[in-house]
């Protein structure tokens, strides 16, 4: 059994007053504590799948990479089981730095944005109107919280760890 690290647990961001700074410094908070859970495992234990399902720390990273990419930088994806997979030549430090310039670029986007309710940009292939910016957010922290929590408990699974 791997050997408990418990480190004290990070408390909510501290942001701006306007809804764009709330919306986003959640959306920091929720990136940075992903990033975290997947930094510093050694191979092959950050690829290694930690349920049936086969979802494991670094698939977890590429996946959100992936959802940034459609949701606010509009591209498509064609299989979104296959963006939770990263290929066997990609180290954990690339697809980190892949997803940190991904949250780079997506911030730019949001920032660029006057209005929160206007639409977000429209992911590659979809039909309909894009949804707004506001949304857009909100569902990119809903899943981005949903992931950090699979990376919380794989983490413990893998050393012990806990805490954000």
């Amino acid at each position: 059994m791997p050997s408990t690290k418990r480190r004290r647990d990070a408390r909510p961001p501290r942001t701006g007053p306007a809804e764009r700074d709330v919306l986003v410094g959640f959306l920091d908070y929720l990136r940075g504590a992903v990033v975290a859970k997947a930094q510093g495992v050694p191979e092959p234990q950050v690829r290694t799948p930690g349920v049936p399902s086969g979802t494991n720390l670094l698939g977890l990273v590429k996946h959100l990479t992936h959802v940034e990419r459609h949701w606010l930088l509009g591209e498509p994806v064609h299989d979104w089981a296959a963006t939770f997979h990263p290929e066997p030549d990609e180290s954990a430090d690339d697809v980190v730095l892949a997803y940190r310039d991904t949250t780079a670029s997506a911030n730019d986007v949001i920032a660029a944005c006057p209005d929160l309710s206007a639409p977000g940009p429209r992911p590659g292939g979809r039909r309909g109107a894009a949804p707004s910016l506001r949304w857009t957010l909100t569902h990119l922290i809903e899943e981005t919280g949903r992931h950090a929590g699979h990376a919380d408990i794989l983490r413990e699974l893998i050393d012990g760890a806990t805490g954000r």
